[in-house]
């Protein structure tokens, strides 16, 4: 059973930093894309950053200049470093590997598996 466990968030004051991170097993990391994805109250999930087998990055445009999306495929874990962070990153932050390879890693689509999520909470 793919399993993926996150750590990392809490609460910051804006301008802060924040590292998320996500240990996977059961799962072929290395050959899967993988992402962040972030629902605030009320919001749809809305997919952060996406990184492909080769580290090719994506981020959505709320976040670009600010997270770093990272993979270490030795110790199969996800990163996301999260600098400058604003009142609008608060909500709760989840880790998502693909369901299938290839795939898109851009779509929301292509992930089927997830964490159980990490709340972060930026105050002004």
């Amino acid at each position: 059973e793919v399993r993926l466990v996150e750590s990392g968030g809490g609460s910051v004051q804006a301008g802060g930093s924040l590292r998320l991170s996500c240990a996977v097993s059961e799962y072929q990391f290395s050959r899967h894309c993988m992402a962040w994805f972030r629902q605030a109250p009320g919001e749809e999930r809305e997919v952060v950053a996406s990184i492909s087998d080769i580290s090719r990055t994506t981020y959505a445009d709320s976040v670009k200049g600010r997270f770093t999306i990272s993979r270490d495929s030795a110790a199969n874990t996800l990163f996301l470093r999260m600098n400058s962070l604003k009142p609008e990153d608060t909500g709760v932050y989840y880790c998502a590997a693909a369901q299938w390879y290839p795939a898109m890693c851009e779509r929301a689509s292509a992930y089927g598996y997830w964490g159980q999520g990490t709340q972060v909470t930026v105050s002004s």
